[in-house]
């Protein structure tokens, strides 16, 4: 039964593992854009639950917490999209947003300072049940039904409307979109800011199992990395599956042999990266990338 607990626990960080790669691949897919100061934004919403609740959370605080945190996202992924349009190269891209990233993890080290900050979940949510015989936190139960439900409602998005039939078609061939005259850089800007809002949505979620911390930007940034290159690029599908698989090795990983469990991650990749080099469901047009 312990297992079938790890499996639970795989499937809740799998569920922020998606929030935080599925705007990052896009992201990539479509403007070719490599931003390292993903895990930045995603600490900018962590710091946001710490400055608007700290240690005093009510469902409403929590509730205006998540908001709080997608507007700062959006914003601060339009800015990023700005800076980063005009530069070609991923080199110079990576060293941006790595700058970028640097001074965002610097600046909230200043205001927060460098201590863990702990993050309760919502009341409500702060309770156990019974699975397979032990308690289970609610709260992450509600993690893996939320990423359940954002994984539906994006695919249903991109595959069922106008702005998706068009984003799709923009990760398939960016250029002929723009010769038949559809105009890519108000989407791109939108995509950088939704998928930036989700990264920062993602570290007011990831609060009650992570924290805030010095650090934990990086972490994040590199199991994102490893999801959308397990899960191939541009894809709403191929983040999902990356971010399960990741989330199942992660928490078994841990679970059953601690001191292996990087090595276990990156193993997986380096397996399923030679059998599928472009990932196990990227966006059409990527395969042959």
């Amino acid at each position: 039964m312990q297992v079938l607990i790890t499996v639970l626990n795989g499937l809740a960080l799998g569920a922020i593992l998606f929030l935080i790669a599925v705007g990052l691949s896009l992201v990539f897919g479509i403007m070719d854009v490599l931003n390292l100061a993903h895990g930045a934004v995603y600490l900018i919403g962590a710091y946001t639950a710490v400055a608007l609740f700290a240690d005093d959370v009510t469902a409403g605080g929590f509730v205006l917490a998540v908001l709080a945190a997608a507007v700062a996202g959006a914003l601060a992924g339009a800015a990023l999209a700005g800076m980063s349009l005009p530069v070609r190269g991923h080199l110079d891209q990576a060293l941006l947003t790595l700058g970028v990233a640097l001074i965002v993890t610097e600046v909230m080290n200043a205001v927060f300072g460098t201590e863990v900050h702990a993050i309760p979940p919502p009341p409500g949510l702060d309770v156990s049940v019974g699975v397979f015989g032990q308690a289970y936190p609610v709260y992450r139960l509600v993690l893996v039904a939320v990423g359940a439900a954002l994984a539906l409602g994006l695919h249903l998005a991109l595959e069922r409307t106008r702005i998706g039939a068009t984003l799709r078609a923009a990760v398939a061939d960016r250029q002929m979109v723009e010769a038949l005259g559809i105009p890519t850089r108000r989407l791109v800007v939108g995509v950088f800011a939704a998928g930036a809002a989700l990264a920062a949505v993602g570290g007011v979620l990831a609060g009650p199992l992570l924290g805030a911390q010095p650090g934990l930007d990086d972490t994040v940034l590199l199991l994102a990395l490893v999801v959308v290159v397990i899960g191939g690029l541009g894809s709403v599908r191929g983040a999902l599956l990356g971010a399960v698989l990741v989330g199942q090795v992660q928490a078994l990983g841990v679970a059953l042999v601690p001191g292996a469990a990087s090595f276990l991650l990156f193993a997986a990749m380096g397996a399923i990266l030679l059998l599928r080099p472009a990932g196990l469901l990227p966006a059409r047009g990527m395969a042959q990338a």
